[in-house]
């Protein structure tokens, strides 16, 4: 649940959303892709109203069991054909080391292999903002940092990313601003040299939740 929740994720650059479980994070992103309707209050999208982006915009949640059937080349070919101009299914898979992956079925794909394959959907596009849910859950130290440097080149070309993440360290490595949440509402928020001048990301983490998750 979202209790008076406000903020704003900059363009061209990372964004971490952070909280513990059942903070709302994820609720957020559903709010910001139109999937939920909040009771009151205004969300903007890259100057649109939620869902009225969509072209614009790539998801990446924490699991799609939609696709669990699906072979990760057959889902990448078949999403890159709903965009006038995607990202050349090649560069995703050398990107993120998807080759030995793309004839399994993706239910047989373990929780980091699937993550890199849901990252690739939501990169075909080329979208101008990025949504991350726990974006390297699951994965090996390897592909982590691999992931790590896609996520670094979206910045560089300008795209927006917003993520959420229980690892601190990925937080500080990644985000440009970060902001801390508890039970629906904003706690703490800033530039991760501003939270951390004088303690840890994690420290703050502590300090400004309830320790629920």
């Amino acid at each position: 649940m979202l209790d008076g929740l406000t903020w704003s994720a900059a363009a061209g650059e990372i964004t971490a959303l952070l909280g513990p479980n059942g903070a709302g994070k994820t609720t957020t992103i559903r709010c910001i892709t139109g999937l939920l309707t909040p009771d009151a209050g205004t969300i903007r999208v890259l100057d649109g109203a939620p869902g009225g982006t969509d072209d614009r915009v790539g998801l990446m949640p924490q699991s799609v069991g939609a696709w669990s059937a699906v072979r990760p080349g057959e889902l990448l070919r078949y999403l890159a054909g709903l965009y006038p101009r995607p990202v050349p299914i090649d560069d995703l898979v050398e990107a993120l080391e998807l080759g030995p992956l793309l004839n399994r079925p993706y239910r047989r794909l373990s929780g980091g292999e699937q993550q890199a394959v849901n990252l690739a959907g939501a990169l075909i596009g080329r979208p101008e903002l990025v949504l991350l849910d726990e974006p390297t859950a699951g994965m090996d130290p390897r592909a982590r940092r691999r992931t790590w440097g896609v996520i670094d080149t979206l910045r560089a070309d300008g795209v927006s990313v917003l993520l959420t993440t229980h690892d601190m360290a990925e937080a500080a490595r990644l985000a440009d601003r970060v902001w801390i949440m508890d039970a629906g509402r904003v706690t703490v928020s800033g530039t991760v040299a501003e939270l951390t001048a004088e303690a840890s990301l994690e420290d703050v983490f502590l300090r400004h939740t309830g320790g629920a998750g």
